[in-house]
This record gives structure tokens, sequence and C-alpha cells, in this order.
């Protein structure tokens, strides 16, 4: 192999072909290694892995390309019977979690797009582990790729499964994650997964989360990216968003919500603000009145998300009440959409803020 052998899911389709019109092959053969990565889900560059193609195709990929899927370190399913946690390995070692979920009609893979998280939120698992890298969009896109080749398989010995639940639908970038951080290979590996000849996941089928990269907001603005944005909010004054979110100090409130309406008026998107609703602290009616004024005037949608445990944190959750409460109170007095997240894999620690890649 090559030593600057390049990761084929790191490659769009165009790019692809023309690796291959550089090397002087056929680009119809780069559109078939297309379909076998895509469609056939292909884990290796090999005969058995990639069907029809002639041997010495093969044998010119093998030499100058490489097919580096994650090894699944630990699978661990929850007892709500519709979440599976994946602790994967990449290729140096370094691990991440990519989690499969289902619900009435859909699939949806969680995955992520940093080893780490470098943004320091107190409540948040991968938060409390620090950084370590960022990952290549082909890291990125292999995750969404296993999680399609898994529900293949359980689909095959499953005959009675629907349709929607043997193929993926849907990507959310919430995994071990502040993908704005990883803007380039993060926006590499949403154009590869988008591609109608691969796995073909439409824009509004995929949700990219950040806690307030102003930067990358803007960029998403300016390129106008054709895809969910939801910004972690959480709090509804400066004072209140630094002390859960350390980065609000480089970013302030008022620099975010600026962000936030010229994303708004450049693309014509609502955005979807997350608050995770912690017990005795940001879940009262008053919290929620400032949050809608906060939002008034803008395309939004609010997602109450009650707190998820995780060791390094030690609030609670709010209770049933204090979150109907602060539901009607954006509803009703300010006429916002609001929704409350179904949770999924709480007792594996496969939910919003609990990812930290360790095997318990």
């Amino acid at each position: 192999m090559e030593e600057s052998a390049v990761n084929l899911h790191d490659l769009t389709r165009g790019e692809l072909r023309l690796l291959f019109a550089r090397w002087g092959l056929a680009t119809v053969h780069a559109d078939t290694v297309w379909n076998r990565l895509y469609l056939g889900l292909a884990t290796a560059i090999s005969e058995q892995e990639m069907p029809g193609l002639p041997p010495r195709i093969l044998a010119r990929l093998a030499a100058g390309a490489r097919l580096t899927m994650p090894r699944v370190v630990l699978a661990t399913d929850s007892t709500d019977g519709f979440t599976r946690k994946y602790l994967l390995s990449l290729d140096d070692g370094r691990r991440i979690e990519t989690v499969l979920m289902r619900y009435s009609g859909r699939v949806t893979a969680c995955v992520s797009s940093q080893a780490g998280c470098a943004m320091g939120c107190v409540f948040c698992a991968t938060g409390q582990t620090g950084f370590t890298r960022h990952l290549t969009a082909g890291e990125i896109v292999a995750q969404a790729v296993h999680v399609a080749r898994a529900l293949r398989t359980q689909a095959a010995g499953d005959a009675e499964r629907s349709a929607s639940d043997r193929r993926l639908r849907n990507i959310v970038l919430m995994g071990m994650v502040e993908p704005l951080h990883n803007y380039d290979a993060v926006v590499r590996a949403v154009d590869i997964l988008r591609d109608p000849a691969g796995l073909a996941l439409g824009a509004e089928r995929i949700t990219l989360s950040t806690v307030g990269v102003v930067p990358g907001i803007l960029r998403l603005a300016q390129e106008r990216r054709p895809l969910h944005l939801a910004i972690s909010l959480h709090a509804a004054t400066q004072e209140g968003r630094a002390a859960l979110i350390p980065v609000a100090r480089r970013w302030t409130l008022d620099e975010l919500m600026s962000a936030c309406r010229t994303y708004s008026e450049s693309t014509g998107r609502r955005i979807f603000y997350e608050w995770t609703l912690i017990a005795g602290r940001n879940d009262s009616p008053e919290e929620a009145r400032q949050l809608g004024r906060l939002l008034h005037g803008l395309p939004a949608q609010v997602n109450l998300i009650p707190l998820n445990p995780t060791v390094g944190y030690e609030g609670e959750p709010s209770r049933t009440e204090p979150v109907r409460r602060f539901q009607d109170v954006l509803r009703k007095e300010f006429d916002l959409p609001c929704t409350v997240r179904q949770r999924r894999g709480i007792d594996i620690a496969a939910g919003c803020g609990q990812l930290a890649a360790t095997a318990t």
C-alpha cells in the first residue's frame, strides 16, 4: 500500500472519480466502487466485499487506497428495546461512541465528530472527559456505514421488521461532539452522506447540534448548508449560560443570538433550541419567560431535555410537573413550538450528554 493511501470514506463521489482518472483508470470503475461502499456497505477492499471489479482494479485500489472501519469494542442494548450503543475503536486506538435509536417509522444514528470535546459543558460526560482529537470525514461517514450495515444484518435475521426499520434514515451529529469545532470534516461528511447515489440521506434528515460556536454558525449561513441546526442554549442570560457552558465566555449570548438571526435570515430555516432542564436551576416559569423573550420574533422551536445523569455532575433532572409548566409558558404565552425529547438509552448511558467512550 502506498504511504499516502487515501481513505475511501474521505472522498466525495467526484473526488473518487478524479482519483481513478489520475490512476489512468476508467471512471466507470470508480462508480462501481462507490456503489460497493454505500449500497453494498463494504468494509474492506477485497473481491468478497467489492464484487464485480476486475482483479487489476482491485489491486490498484489496494495499493493506493484504504478502507478503515471502526472496530466494535462493545455493543450494549437498552432495556427500552429501541437503543443500541456501540463503543468503537478507531485506527489509532482512540475510542468513540455511536448510538442506533429506533422511533416510530424511522431509525436514527447519533454519530460522533470528535474523540472527546473541548467545550467543557458542566453537565455533559463528553465535556468532562476533555478533548483528544478531531475525527476525519471518513471516520464520521464510517459510523453511518456501520449502523446501516448493522440494520441490514438485523433485518436479515428478522423478516417481520418493517421497511422503516431496515434502513438508516436520519443522522444527528450529537454524539461525542462539537461539530462546528471540526467544521471542514463535518460538512464534507454531510456531503458524502447526502449523495443521492450513496446513502442518500436527505438534508431534512440530518441535524447538527452546536453549543454555540459562532464562527461555524456564520459559515453555515454564508454557505447556506441545507441541514437542521440545533443550538444548545440551556440558559437565557449570559451569566446563567456561562455557568453551564464555559465557551459562552468566548462567544457571548448576544453574539450567539446575532449569529442565529443571520443564519435564519440567510437560509430561511428555523433553528431548534435545546434546553436541558435541571431541577431548581433553569426549569422555573420565569426562566421559560426569559427564553420566550429571547426567541421572540425568531423562527424557532424549543426542544426540552430533562437532564440525563452523569458521574461528574450532581444536578437532578426536572420532574414531570415543572417540565409541563415550562412547556406551557412557551406555548401559551409566547406561541413557541415546544417539544419534550423522547428519552432513549438512559440506562446504558446512551442519552444526550452521557457519551464518554468507556466500557461499563
